[in-house]
This record gives structure tokens, C-alpha cells and sequence, in this order.
């Protein structure tokens, strides 16, 4: 992947074009800002910096050919894992349950379905490209949003009032600008957290996803570079919370054993974190002069690492609604533009990714049996298997 961005980048912020206002500055709202200044807008980024966050992202290829093009994929491309193979392991004790499945790049022409990077190393390095551009920089927060019939402004905990044609909204679920562009949202909740941690391991992972569908829930071994894995362990909030309660030693027991030892003797590496699963989703994606992205658009549990691979195709989408530039990226079409270009995709994977979760959960005999029918087609019908990697990975 070659990252000729940054070149685009600067050439296009020497000329007048018009204003767009990005809120929020985790790794979603970095590359919307990015993206934007490469077309060619005038870019003002709102948001005090980012709370460092240990976890890590699998981004699937479609993301790193975004990162690519924004330069910053070269940056982080030394400390990604790959993943090359993807394993579902049914794990439940139930009567019906599916045939071990393992998927694997080659079969759709790739070297790797995506790669696992730290999300420390990837906000570093979003941050770096910002750094070298035009995009105007207020690490404050946006305190508050008013949308006007000709555009936004946003006025910062410090600072004057920023005046743009189109703010971006990507706040997180908790979004104040989607708030103040008046868009409603509706809101689940699931009797689940998931333990997340860095695990240290003596066998290789082989470059191997691996994930045990369980009763309560996915427990999902990503690969680090190293003999090294990221550890998703949803379970009930009871069972999560005694966990996260328990020595070092103990807890790599629990996983070692929880993994069948298929990565060998297991030791934490770093600190551990839990947070409770939930379910929201916009009921429009763009409105009052407002594009929502990320988290501010939909959050979904983390299965099939479809999370900010989902937030990094909204941005994707900006490129190509907002692509010119447009002399008023705000006005009424581009809005609905956007809205009927994020609907379908968010909606199909928000249900897929909710379906998959519930019947796991599930104890209706026929939902396990609909689970496990469509897993068995999965590793059994070839074109089937390959459509459902194309479209796992689509960016």
C-alpha cells in the first residue's frame, strides 16, 4: 500500500474551499478529518485529545486501503498482526450445535483478512498525519452545536465560535451533535460485558482469529505481533465482574483453560478492562446540516470485528458524498445522499452481528438450530463461504 495522500493533502489546503467542521477526535473522527482535507475542504478538528485507550482494533482490509490512502497506514503497517485465518469454534454444551468452521484469505485472493494494531499506535499515527496537513486544530470541547439554515456553528469550552458549512458528528454514543441536529436514536441493552486484556502466550498463534462461541457469548483470541493475542470475552456482567476481580495468575488459568490451551500457557500483559454491551443505532444518519460517523451513528457488540471497521466505512462514505468539493457540502441532497448511502449497510450488519449474539444467548431450540444451519452451509457451499468473507471484509 503506497500512501501518496499527504502530498494531495497539502497542495489541496492552499486554495479557499469551503469550511467543515469535525467533532470529535478518536480514530474514526481523525480519519474523517483527513479524508475531508484531502478533498480538498477547509477542515477545523474540535475535541479535546483522545483518553488513551489499551485495547486494540481488528481493522479488516477495507479500512487499511482507507488508512492507505489517508498515508497513515504505512505508519502503524510495522506493528499490525495479520490475520490470516478466521476459526469458529461452537463451544456450547447445547444439543444442536455447528461444525467447527475456519475460513481462510487465500480463498478470496488475499494475504490476510485485516490486521490487529494496538489502538494507541493507531490514534499516534492518525494524529501525526493530522499534524502535517492544514486541518486546524481546537483540543477543546465542543460545548455546543447550533445548527443555522446556512451552517453550523460550534462553539468550543475555549475559543471563539468556529462557522462552517458541515460539522461531522464523531462525539461517540453519547454525541452532542447528533443531539443538537435533533436526531433520535434507538437503544438496546444485553445482559452481557465483555473482559478485554492482552494476553502473552507460549505457542504460536499462527496468524489464526479464533473465536469460541459460547452460551453467554464469543470469546475471541485476536493475533499481536509476537506470541502475543488480544482477548473479547463476553460472558454474563456476574460472571465478567469475578473475573476482572481476580489475581494475574488466576485469570490467565481461567482463559487458558477457557481456550482449550490452544495457544499454550497464557500470562496477562497489561492492564485488563470490562464494559457492559449495548445496541444503538441512529434513525438517520445525516440532518440539520450534520453527518454522523463512528460511534455517533451506531454502536454494536464486538463480534465479528465489525465495530469501527463499520465507523471507517462512514468515512468512506464522506469521501464519496462529499467528493469535489462541493461548494456547500451541507445542502439538503448531500445530506440524504449520505443517509441512504450508510442506511442499508448499517442496518444489515447491526441486524447480522444482533441475530448472531441473541441466538447464542438463545435457549429456543429452533434459533439454535437456524444458527447452526447456517454455520454448517458456511463451511459446506463454497460460493456461500465466499461471499460471506467479500462481504465481511468490503470496505
Amino acid at each position: 500500500m503506497a500512501g501518496t495522500a499527504s502530498r494531495g493533502r497539502k497542495a489541496a489546503n492552499k486554495q479557499p474551499h469551503p469550511p467543515v467542521v469535525v467533532i470529535g477526535a478518536g480514530p474514526v473522527g481523525l480519519a474523517a478529518a483527513l479524508l475531508l482535507a484531502d478533498i480538498g475542504y477547509r477542515v477545523t478538528l474540535v475535541a479535546p485529545p483522545a483518553p488513551r485507550d489499551e485495547r486494540t482494533s481488528a481493522l479488516l482490509v477495507g479500512s487499511c486501503d482507507l488508512l492507505d490512502r489517508l498515508g497513515v497506514w504505512g505508519r502503524i503497517a510495522g506493528a499490525a498482526a495479520p490475520m490470516k485465518t478466521l476459526r469458529i469454534v461452537d463451544a456450547t454444551r447445547r444439543l444442536i450445535r455447528a461444525p467447527e468452521i475456519v475460513f481462510e484469505a487465500g480463498e478470496i485472493g488475499l494475504t490476510a483478512f485485516g490486521y490487529n494494531v494496538a489502538n494507541t499506535a493507531l490514534v499516534a499515527a492518525l494524529e501525526e498525519a493530522v499534524a502535517e496537513t492544514g486541518v486546524r486544530r481546537v483540543s477543546a470541547l465542543a460545548e455546543k452545536i447550533t445548527p443555522r439554515d446556512d451552517g453550523v456553528v460550534v462553539t468550543p469550552s475555549h475559543g471563539g465560535d468556529i462557522a462552517a458549512r458541515l460539522a461531522i458528528a464523531a462525539d461517540g454514543r453519547n454525541s452532542r451533535a447528533r443531539a443538537a441536529a435533533g436526531i433520535a436514536v434507538t437503544q438496546w441493552r444485553y445482559d452481557q460485558s465483555a473482559l478485554v486484556c492482552n494476553l502473552r502466550h507460549t505457542l504460536p498463534h499462527h496468524d489464526t482469529s479464533t473465536e469460541f462461541h459460547t452460551e453467554a457469548g464469543p470469546f475471541t483470541l485476536v493475533p499481536l505481533a509476537g506470541d502475543r493475542s488480544s482477548l473479547v470475552w463476553v460472558d454474563r456482567p456476574e460472571a465478567t465482574a469475578r473475573r476482572l476481580a481476580l489475581d494475574a495468575s488466576a485469570l490467565a488459568a481461567d482463559i487458558e483453560h477457557r481456550s482449550a490451551a490452544i495457544l499454550g500457557a497464557i500470562a496477562i500483559d497489561g492492564r485488563r478492562q470490562a464494559f457492559p454491551l449495548s445496541g444503538m443505532s441512529a434513525r438517520r444518519f445525516a440532518a440539520a446540516r450534520m453527518m454522523l460517523v463512528g460511534e455517533a451513528a451506531h454502536l454494536i457488540p464486538p463480534i465479528g470485528a465489525q465495530g469501527l471497521n463499520l465507523g471507517y466505512r462512514d468515512v468512506a462514505a464522506l469521501g464519496e458524498v462529499l467528493a469535489g468539493p462541493r461548494a456547500d457540502p451541507g445542502e439538503a441532497e448531500r445530506l440524504r445522499a449520505y443517509d441512504r448511502a450508510r442506511r442499508a449497510d448499517v442496518m444489515s450488519r447491526t441486524a447480522a452481528v444482533d441475530t448472531l449474539n441473541r441466538t447464542l444467548l438463545s435457549g429456543f431450540l429452533p434459533a439454535q438450530a437456524l444458527r447452526g444451519l447456517g454455520l454448517f452451509l458456511l463451511g459446506r457451499v463454497p460460493a456461500l463461504r465466499r461471499l460471506a468473507m467479500r462481504q465481511g471484509i468490503a470496505g
